[in-house]
């Protein structure tokens, strides 16, 4: 009978695979603990039921595109919902409506103001903020351009948590209404692309120092 022999790998090529393993391994931590950090951020800070919610001056409404592919977008629909819920029960005093103005055919807080006014919203308890480019532009410049220290954030869970993340790393005291969530093939991508958005917020927060895009002078809330 012959035996077999096992020829062990060649030296050569032995550190490189064992670089690309420890590589492998610190990248999966980083993105386990950036993930993980958002949801203890937002431990005990959202709610799903708005009779839960603490009364709060100002909310913000993240914005989403209003459609996809020629259907409504669910996300949006359900942000709706759920900041028309609160403020039909007497939960918020002021909406901002953040979201992306890049041109004159897109225009997120725009859409948002008239969906909240066609529900019963009052206009002038709307404020739009158009440079909120991105969930951390929005955070940051709902304290520094509209003065609001204390906030009550309206999306979805997985986003609500990484806005609460990115608040308490700007000194801004959150809590979040937690929209329905989307429970489709695109809400699957959603939440597999949130993966990489938590590793990015954390980045920006701890080694990257990002701001948003615009700032600008201090804009006045309804009183």
């Amino acid at each position: 009978m012959k035996t077999l022999l096992i020829h062990p790998w060649p030296k050569w090529l032995t550190r490189p695979l064992w670089a690309i393993v420890g590589l492998l391994c610190a990248a999966y931590l980083v993105i386990a603990y950036a993930n993980l950090t958002a949801v203890w951020s937002a431990r005990g800070r959202t709610f799903n039921d708005a009779a839960k919610v603490p009364a709060t001056k100002v909310a913000l409404v993240f914005g989403t595109t209003h459609r996809i592919n020629g259907q409504v977008n669910l996300y949006f629909e359900y942000r709706i919902d759920a900041a028309e819920e609160l403020w039909k029960s007497g939960k918020i005093d002021t909406l901002i409506v953040s979201g992306d103005n890049r041109t004159r055919y897109y225009n997120e807080p725009e859409k948002m103001r008239r969906s909240l006014v066609e529900r019963g919203v009052p206009n002038d308890r709307i404020v739009c903020d158009y440079a909120g480019l991105r969930t951390l532009d929005s955070v940051v410049r709902c304290k520094e351009v509209f003065g609001a220290e204390k906030v009550l954030f309206i999306s979805q869970k997985f986003h609500n948590e990484r806005a609460i993340y990115l608040a308490e790393a700007n000194g801004i005291d959150a809590v979040a209404y937690n929209a329905r969530d989307v429970e489709t093939s695109s809400g699957l991508k959603t939440q597999v692309r949130e993966i990489g958005a938590r590793v990015k917020m954390w980045l920006d927060v701890n080694f990257l120092d990002t701001q948003p895009k615009h700032l600008g002078d201090m804009e006045e809330m309804p009183e």
